[in-house]
């Protein structure tokens, strides 16, 4: 395959450990950041060792303070930054595409303030001139296994499925296996609403309740997904898949989640500013909670699991009183029709 550039928006863990896929594939990958301090390492020591330690990235993995420089001649733009800095960072995007080109985003959340998808909020702020095509690429996956090269799978789900499978050309090697999927709403509903549920998985362990508190809690936790996720239009087969179950399997059962480590924590009796402060990055199941606490209330869905866990998080809930209320609810048939 011929060697292609491929910009990456953020200098994270997720945004290196991608980028060192596609050097493993023989592409260009320039990683953009904005602290000096990561995008020297990157560049100088070939390393990112406050998110990927002892991590030895491919020369070929390259890094910038320069927005215009990251993305001048990339056939495709990776978007991997926090939730909270999509919009900022997708303006500064438009004003500097200078020609039409493949945005891929990877980022896992529901913006608080409007309950759009960040594909939405990208669709938002980026222009449809600048656009050739808008890739989620979305799946069970933490940086810490992709940048060990472990075997992991991902999804690349659009619309456009050739453009999916441009995506899929790029990424697909002997340690990363991609699939596409052209259900755009539930792979992102299934990779943001996961973190909520790990959140309380890891309250679960905390709390010291055990497997089956935590299978109960996963399942029933992706009963509400898949509820949310259909009514907002997704396919409810997306949900079984590897943006949904999948994802969901991952994120609340490693100790490489942030989310389940953040919830841990909560469950052992820490406040969330703490928890939060120690964690050092961004949990998005926090900011999740918040937008899809209001999103179910305002479409009328029953969520109970992600209701309990808003309380606990801004609401000063007891988290052993949550677990209780939500035990003592009144019966139900477990079959559901979304």
């Amino acid at each position: 395959m011929t060697p292609k550039k491929v910009a990456i928006l953020g200098a994270g863990s997720w945004g290196t450990g991608l980028a060192l896929v596609l050097a493993d594939n023989n592409h260009r990958p320039v990683i953009w950041g904005n602290l000096d301090k990561i995008v020297n390492e990157i560049s100088e020591s070939h390393t990112n060792s406050h998110y990927l330690p002892d991590i030895i990235l491919p020369t070929e993995v390259k890094a910038t303070l320069s927005l215009e420089e990251a993305i001048a001649g990339a056939e495709i733009v990776v978007i991997a930054i926090p939730t909270n800095a999509m919009r900022v960072v997708c303006k500064q995007l438009n004003e500097a595409l200078k020609e039409p080109t493949i945005l891929v985003h990877v980022s896992k959340g529901i913006e608080p303030e409007t309950n759009l998808r960040m594909s939405e909020v990208i669709e938002e702020e980026v222009d449809a001139t600048k656009r050739k095509a808008l890739v989620v690429l979305s799946g069970p996956s933490h940086a810490e296994e992709v940048a060990l090269r472990h075997p992991t799978t991902l999804c690349a789900s659009c619309k456009d499925l050739e453009a999916a499978e441009i995506v899929q050309d790029r990424f697909i090697n002997n340690n990363l296996r991609i699939y596409t999927n052209d259900d755009v709403i539930g792979a992102e509903i299934g990779g943001a609403l996961k973190n909520i549920i790990a959140l309380g998985a890891g309250i679960s362990d905390g709390l010291g309740y055990g497997d089956n508190a935590k299978a109960a809690l996963m399942t029933r936790g992706m009963a509400e997904i898949t509820r949310l996720g259909v009514a907002v239009g997704s396919n409810p087969q997306t949900f079984y898949g590897l943006t949904g179950i999948g994802d969901l399997i991952v994120t609340c059962t490693s100790v490489h989640s942030r989310n389940w480590r953040a919830g841990n924590m909560l469950g052992k009796g820490e406040n969330l500013d703490d928890v939060l402060e120690k964690m050092g990055m961004v949990v998005e199941g926090v900011r999740t909670a918040k937008a899809v606490h209001g999103w179910a209330k305002k479409l009328e869905i029953d969520m109970p699991i992600t209701e309990s866990i808003y309380a606990i998080l801004f609401e000063n809930k007891d988290a052993r009183e949550a677990v209780d209320l939500l035990m003592g609810r009144k019966k139900k048939i477990e079959k559901e029709s979304f």
